[in-house]
């Protein structure tokens, strides 16, 4: 379960031997959600609003870095970390 992101209390992190489509998952105050690239929740039970818009604004933000980490959980690589937020 390596972490790749912190920011503002969201733990953000992306698991090897994950299946398609292209995800990754995001905590916040005990709520868990799976998201898309763009930042979509597509599963998951993440309230608020405020988290949602900042885990939506860091994938966009982030995208190309999403999906080069994304590569390397299939090749089994070790994943980088990502910015936060600021």
């Amino acid at each position: 379960m390596p972490i790749i992101s912190t920011f503002f209390g969201i733990i953000v992190r992306m698991y090897y031997k994950e299946h398609a489509p292209a995800h990754f998952h995001a905590e916040h105050q005990g709520q868990d959600g799976k998201f898309d690239f763009s930042g979509k929740m597509v599963v998951g039970n993440i309230q608020s609003k405020t988290a949602l818009r900042l885990i939506r604004q860091w994938a966009v933000l982030h995208r190309a870095e999403l999906e080069a980490n994304w590569a390397k959980t299939k090749a089994g690589q070790p994943l980088e970390k990502i910015a936060p937020l600021e």
